[in-house]
């Protein structure tokens, strides 16, 4: 059953009994709903947990900034400083994986250690021009030559999946996440940190992973697991209930 966090305007699953010990972050456009197997799995050895629903996605209602992960964890953080049993295992999925890494980062008493999956730390290659035709129909629209539906229709034709199935402030949201990047954060990461990758992940390649973990300085290990994508935690939960008890004994 849902439950209301903080202000009343998170919402995530609590399983299990006692005192929570691990936080779920989903990944962009996901819900908490995407941990159950791993949840229930952690609860049947006696561990709880909460999976959220970040804001704007599943039952929790849009942010009232438009923001990315930075933004995400300013926001989360009294919520789980609420929750009364600090510190947890933050585990983060993609877009939950940087929320992960700057509360880590911002807020280390909350953070007992992070257990990363396709999580985008790093640009994975300098900015892509966007192709002339786009740029000059941005130019003509922002100048009124160009109407609201062609210049809608421009984006469409040229921005990512993602980015044609976001509207309003979840695209501006997505904008500001993409163009984030978390070298300062990884290097200020004060707990130890489980990286699990789908060896298929095109979305988010482990190069990534590698790159980022050069940039920690705290123990942190890497795992690629065989036949899976970047949804790792609804293709293997079990690999992710193993990091989570490792972490913890």
């Amino acid at each position: 059953m849902l439950r209301a966090y903080g202000d009343g305007n998170l919402f995530g699953e609590p399983c299990g009994e006692g005192p929570v010990r691990v936080i779920f972050l989903h990944g962009w456009a996901r819900r908490g709903q995407d941990f159950a197997a791993c949840a229930r799995e952690l609860a049947d050895r006696g561990i709880a947990s909460v999976a959220l629903d970040l804001p704007g996605f599943g039952s929790s209602p849009l942010p009232t900034v438009a923001g990315g992960a930075r933004s995400y964890a300013q926001q989360l953080a009294p919520a789980l400083r609420a929750m009364g049993s600090a510190p947890f295992v933050l585990v983060g999925h993609s877009f939950g994986g940087t929320i992960a890494t700057v509360i880590a980062a911002n807020d280390p008493e909350l953070v007992r250690a992070l257990v990363l999956t396709g999580a985008p730390l790093l640009r994975s290659s300098p900015t892509r021009t966007p192709p002339l035709r786009y740029r000059m129909t941005r130019y003509l629209h922002a100048r009124g030559v160009v109407s609201d539906q062609k210049m809608e229709a421009a984006r469409q034709r040229y921005g990512s999946v993602d980015y044609r199935a976001a509207s309003g402030p979840l695209r501006e949201i997505l904008v500001a996440s993409v163009n984030e990047s978390y070298e300062a954060e990884l290097a200020l990461v004060q707990a130890p940190v489980a990286m699990l990758w789908g060896e298929l992940d095109r979305d988010v390649p482990a190069s990534i992973a590698a790159r980022a973990g050069a940039l920690l300085h705290v123990a942190h290990s890497f795992r690629s697991v065989p036949g899976v994508g970047h949804l790792l935690p609804t293709e293997a939960p079990g690999e992710l209930v193993t990091a989570v008890i490792e972490v913890l004994s």
